[in-house]
């Protein structure tokens, strides 16, 4: 008796399509249709989760044993470690059974041959109707996982087991496995085809999932969920079309003897479907990542308006706010010094000082404030705690950025993160929003109950160090208030000859700049002049606040070379000097001080024009507030003509004559420069020019310098 070739089913409505087309690109009258057989009212509960993991166990052994049959073995099936822990069948499956049981013969009738694929994948979906898309997908995949595990385990065991074998004849397998390799394209399309199947099913269930467990951000009538849900039902009956497809081709194989060979058409029709459904996945798949964007932001949000939230109310310490900042994700030992890890416990009820920068923090930030904290030990009125939060990037992270992290972490005593990573997007926004970061390194300054007392404390520690505990903006504006325009103010913490210097009451000048004609001259000029007027004069060059460590060092050598003066051979010295201009003029502004209300701003803004503008300036001292200031062409040119104003300087004195004698040469003619590092709060709207009172023209200056 002539055996019957089986044939499959033509795959209508199944074409090669663009990489970008959506399940929704379909006819919309055959969506409609899918919609129609939906009646989620009645729906039933399925674990939809649990049935997948027999499914991907089923087949990723029948894989296996696709390939020992491909290979002409059967061991490899028998190797495959056991990857799942079966969840409990009668659990599982209670009342599923019967309803798996009927959607297999469904798809066993179908593959007889003859039927339209499409009313059976619509007679499907209205079997399922009381389900929801996800289950409909899952339940349909377990009943073909059962008919394509069969069909493998039948082929696995035929040549050994004598079961196998008699069914393995009535199912005219035999010659399918003596002969596998003539329907080598055809498995393979299969097996690519039930991957795309599995995909697209996974997506819909993870958009099931999203609905359920992600309402608090997101609800289905929101975009993006609401665009991607869209997709679902269309998504759905193409995983039913491809399983009914799969099926279909495994039937053939069944009952095909050794002299069949696999068509091109039945190939292309196989991998055609599996192109659409790998385009549906990849729409769903970019859909779902953008619903997920949507939930961070959303959650991010949140976590924002509550560490805001935080940071206005009243609590018993500051346990709680450090936690929001630094340990959000529940790290037991967030701080690291050294290799040592520590719990936040270690700052209940301390003053704390928060140090925010990226990692561009140079290294003089971190000597200074490093001689300041350990200062603190010799002072028992003065106790706080300092801990690095760095600012980074995620998406750019990486082994550079690690290693320069670590480097900078293991020159600090202070505590650190141990990972600038636990500090999340949320904080990061508020670092930056909330508290003005932006590049330039500041000190948000904390008290016992995790109050913020100053927005940045760099100014105050820069400028009085330890003096100014508790680092509140009130303790900044006593310190004002007391402070005047005097020597110590402008060197304090940086050299201690200048203090001895004033105590001797020698005349002190600083000078800066980088124009070496210019500083030759002075300083042989300011020699000659000192002689003649009979006074004892200290130089000390101060550099540049622009000018890198190497060109600060190329005119220190000179300097030495022909004993021009003195100079600190330390570059942190000269940094320190200039960033200690810099915190007194931002923490003028921050208190609305100009240069028309508050002398003391007036005099750093002008030592600050000098130094933007070149050309070199001078500031002259005797005692703590006898001082006289001019640019570097004025000075020289007014130490000229010393023998003009020698008799006057007898008599009066040297500082307040040179003083009288630089304002009565000063001309209305100047072009004064002022370079404010940075960007931020600190920066004025507004800024008048130290020498005529006007609005200061505002412009851009970018730099990188190498050398």
């Amino acid at each position: 008796m002539a055996s019957q070739q089986l044939v499959a089913p033509k795959l209508k409505n199944v074409n090669m399509r663009d990489r970008r087309t959506s399940p929704q690109s379909d006819d919309s009258a055959l969506v409609r249709q899918i919609r129609e057989t939906h009646s989620p009212g009645r729906s039933h509960s399925v674990d939809v989760n649990q049935i997948l993991q027999v499914i991907d166990e089923i087949f990723h052994r029948a894989t296996h044993s696709t390939a020992g049959v491909l290979v002409g073995t059967r061991e490899l099936a028998d190797t495959v470690e056991d990857r799942t822990t079966l969840p409990s069948v009668d659990v599982l499956f209670h009342g599923l059974s019967y309803l798996i049981q009927k959607i297999y013969c469904e798809i066993s009738c179908q593959c007889s041959g003859g039927s339209d694929v499409h009313a059976t994948a619509m007679e499907l979906l209205r079997t399922l109707s009381n389900y929801s898309w996800e289950a409909k997908v899952v339940l349909t995949l377990a009943a073909f996982a059962v008919y394509y595990g069969e069909f493998w385990l039948v082929a696995q065991l035929c040549t050994t087991d004598p079961l196998a074998k008699s069914v393995a004849i009535l199912k005219q397998l035999s010659d399918m496995v003596e002969h596998a390799a003539s329907v080598k394209p055809q498995i393979e399309a299969i097996d690519n085809l039930i991957k795309a199947i599995t995909n697209v099913t996974k997506s819909i269930v993870e958009y099931s999932e999203m609905v359920k467990l992600q309402s608090h951000y997101i609800s289905e009538d929101t975009p993006p969920l609401s665009i991607a849900l869209a997709h679902i039902p269309a998504a759905a009956y193409w995983v039913i079309r491809g399983i009914l497809a799969s099926a279909s081709h495994i039937a053939i194989l069944a009952g095909s003897r050794h002299e069949y060979i696999a068509s091109t058409t039945e190939v292309w029709e196989l991998s055609s479907l599996a192109h659409k459904l790998n385009n549906i996945h990849e729409h769903l798949t970019s859909e779902l990542e953008n619903c997920r964007r949507y939930i961070v932001a959303k959650r991010y949000d949140e976590d924002y308006e509550t560490l805001k939230r935080l940071f206005q109310g009243l609590h018993l310490d500051n346990l709680k706010n450090l936690r929001a900042l630094i340990s959000h994700k529940d790290d037991a030992q967030p701080l690291q010094i050294g290799t040592t890890r520590y719990s936040l416990e270690v700052l209940r009820r301390r003053h704390v000082l928060l140090l925010i920068t990226d990692l561009s923090l140079s290294n003089e930030d971190i000597v200074i404030l490093d001689h300041i904290y350990k200062q603190q030990q010799n002072r028992a009125e003065v106790e706080y705690e300092i801990v690095w939060l760095p600012v980074v990037d995620a998406t750019t992270w990486d082994e550079a950025k690690r290693f320069r992290f670590e480097e900078l972490k293991s020159k600090m005593p202070w505590y650190a993160v141990h990972d600038p990573q636990i500090i999340e997007p949320p904080v990061i926004k508020f670092i930056r929003n909330d508290w003005h970061f932006d590049k330039k390194m500041i000190i948000v300054s904390l008290d016992p109950q995790g109050r913020v007392s100053s927005l940045n404390a760099v100014h105050m520690l820069w400028v009085w160090g330890n003096v100014a505990f508790p680092f509140t903006d009130e303790k900044e504006q006593a310190l004002w208030n007391a402070e005047s325009w005097r020597l110590q103010l402008v060197a304090d913490g940086i050299d201690p000859t200048i203090l001895d210097w004033i105590e001797k009451g020698k005349y002190i000048c600083l000078y800066g700049g980088d124009d070496l004609e210019w500083i030759r001259k002075f300083t042989v000029r300011a020699k000659v002049v000192a002689g003649l007027a009979g006074i004892s004069l200290e130089l000390l060059y101060v550099g540049r606040s622009t000018a890198t460590r190497e060109q600060i060092r190329k005119v220190n050598k000179v300097i030495k070379t022909e004993n021009l003066s003195r100079f600190w051979p330390d570059y942190t010295s000269n940094w320190f000097f200039w960033s200690r201009m810099d915190s007194m003029r931002s923490s003028k502004a921050k208190h609305h001080k100009t240069v028309k209300n508050d002398e003391i701003l007036k005099e750093v803004m002008a030592l600050l024009s000098y130094d933007g503008s070149g050309g070199g300036w001078v500031m002259v001292w005797r005692g703590s507030n006898e001082t006289a200031r001019a640019n570097g062409p004025l000075t020289l040119l007014t130490l000229d003509d010393f023998e003009a104003w020698k008799n006057e300087a007898a008599k009066s004195g040297f500082v307040p004559t040179l003083k009288d004698e630089l304002k009565r040469r000063h001309t209305p003619d100047h072009c004064n420069r002022l370079i404010i590092p940075g960007f931020g709060p600190d920066i004025p709207d507004r800024v008048e020019c130290p020498d005529c009172g006007r609005e200061m023209e505002k412009f851009l200056m970018i730099r990188c310098c190498t050398d």
